[in-house]
């Protein structure tokens, strides 16, 4: 405080004054109630930061009216899988939670920055104890495709992406795509990242002869809406 204070009078003294200066665009995650409410509870179990948990927020409602589950591959520690749940719980939506929830698994060396391994302080157990008060949600421990046989035949209108590393996102483009309902919405967390590299090419690979495009969003997201 004292050298913010020498600072202003150093700055007063040659005629300049500092001004607080006001965000050029409105700031709704600052200000929406419920969500602030849920973010509360979301802080200390996930990496996501508010801003995209916000738009996390927004598209997850844009899908509630919609049939077919719902999905996240990549949970870590569970923070943005409770606030899919909340949000769709009173649809009475399952989620349905993908992660080998120990970490990383093999990387390609060529194509990501990530290791094998990254991500390992979380547990299965820590997971489902801190979703313990959501009843829609449904646990898949292990390399993702290998854990998909159970939804192989389930439709959904939400998909949440964020495995960090090519392959795994290839995989779940080509798993996920041709099962969303028309309208669904496919977010991911990491396309923007410059330490997931592999996430964007493997996207716009994907994606490069398909008639959605994906919509590049400020904050590192990419969404692609279903035709």
């Amino acid at each position: 405080m004292h050298i913010k204070s020498w600072i202003k009078e150093s700055l007063a003294r040659t005629g300049y004054e500092i001004k607080r200066v006001k965000p050029y665009i409105i700031q709704p995650w600052d200000e929406d109630k419920p969500f602030n409410r849920l973010m509360q509870t979301v802080y200390d179990h996930s990496l996501v930061d508010k801003v995209r948990c916000y738009m996390l927020y927004q598209l997850s409602r844009q899908a509630l009216g919609l049939q077919g589950d719902v999905a996240e591959i990549g949970v870590y520690k569970g923070g943005t899988a409770r606030m899919l749940a909340k949000v769709f719980e009173p649809k009475k939506k399952n989620v349905h939670l993908f992660d080998t929830f120990a970490g990383m698994p093999p990387c390609d060396a060529e194509r990501d920055l990530h290791h094998e391994g990254d991500f390992s302080d979380t547990s299965l157990e820590g997971v489902q104890k801190y979703l313990s008060d959501c009843p829609n949600v449904r646990f898949y421990q292990g390399f993702f495709p290998a854990t998909s046989k159970p939804v192989e035949g389930k439709r959904f209108c939400f998909v949440h992406i964020d495995v960090d590393i090519y392959r795994s996102v290839l995989d779940c483009c080509a798993f996920f795509y041709p099962r969303m309902e028309k309208g669904g919405v496919m977010i991911f967390d990491d396309y923007g990242s410059l330490s997931c590299p592999g996430a964007k090419t493997s996207v716009d690979e994907f994606f490069c002869d398909k008639p959605e495009k994906p919509c590049y969003l400020l904050t590192g997201q990419s969404v692609v809406i279903r035709f």
